[in-house]
């Protein structure tokens, strides 16, 4: 039986090496979208190139936490391509017990990857699956993910804003509300902290200026800020009103952030890319803006100590 140790305290498709150090980490297992890049339908030269060299392939947002102490791993997000990235989870810590997957939200390339612990695939017994409120009672009622309930191959685990969970001796983990499209649930980004350092992870909002809270003040609270970069810019996806997809635009974030200091800036890692954004293009001039600007860019396999 899949087990996670739990208690609150208030109310890539090829194999990764086990790294020696550190002993408490944080894996990205995905930078894209939710659709992965390339994009399903796509006939532009930006997802074209990858079906001719797959190694530019990215999957769907994802992260992977690593206690090599206590032995157990988990995952934030169960996306589409869940087979490899939980393959690449067990890479990196084989002797590691799963303790669970951390939802942020019920869009596509957050949850649908939970379809493989079901009888078709895995047959999983009771996998701890954290949620909130809203996005549980959508799991709960809704097929085919109810089965996965009935059948027991998942436990939902309730969770609440702004609370913090003891993983472990070694992990915490805050679920934090964002605004973002709830058609099906709210949507939470989550506070990691370790035993030495701390990361912020937002993959979805709507916009930085519709949050009741300041992002600059969480920056500078922690050791890495991975962040929404769904679009580099306004007018990136011709023909559509890119305002009924809302996210912070790259450009908005850079001005943003702008003011920060040079050790804040260098938290910041920007993931969760469109198949159109050209920081999935290496060389792009884009990227160096960033890079010039003081921050970073999430890569796939990148560690992160905690």
């Amino acid at each position: 039986m899949i087990m996670a140790m739990l208690a609150c305290t208030q109310n890539r498709t090829k194999p990764l090496s086990p790294p020696k150090h550190p002993q408490t980490f944080v894996s990205i297992l995905g930078i894209a979208q939710d659709a992965g890049y390339p994009q399903a339908g796509c006939l532009k030269d930006c997802c074209q190139a990858v079906y001719k060299d797959r190694s530019k392939a990215r999957r769907a947002v994802c992260l992977g936490i690593v206690d090599q102490i206590g032995k157990t791993s988990w995952m934030i997000e169960a996306s589409p391509e869940f087979p490899s990235q939980y393959h690449d989870l067990q890479q990196l810590a084989p002797q590691n017990q799963f303790g669970g997957i951390w939802l942020t939200h019920a869009h596509i390339g957050h949850y649908s990857g939970l379809m493989h612990l079901g009888r078709e695939v895995m047959g999983a017994k009771r996998v701890p699956v954290y949620t909130m409120p809203r996005m549980k009672q959508f799991l709960d009622t809704n097929g085919p993910w109810s089965q996965l309930v009935k059948l027991q191959n998942i436990d939902l685990q309730r969770i609440k804003a702004d609370t913090s969970y003891i993983l472990n001796s070694q992990i915490a983990i805050e679920p934090i509300l964002v605004p973002h499209r709830g058609e099906f649930s709210e949507t939470v980004g989550y506070i990691v902290r370790g035993p030495a350092k701390s990361l912020l992870f937002i993959p979805d909002i709507d916009k930085w200026s519709h949050w009741e809270r300041d992002i600059r003040d969480y920056i500078h609270q922690v050791d890495y800020a991975l962040l929404d970069a769904t679009f580099f810019q306004n007018g990136e996806i011709p023909g559509r009103d890119m305002s009924e997809i809302p996210h912070p635009f790259v450009e908005e974030s850079l001005v943003l952030f702008a003011d920060l200091p040079a050790k804040d800036k260098a938290k910041i890692h920007f993931l969760h890319f469109n198949h159109t954004n050209p920081l999935l293009q290496a060389g792009s001039a884009e990227r160096q803006i960033v890079f010039d600007a003081g921050m970073n860019i999430s890569e796939e396999g990148m560690v992160l100590a905690l």
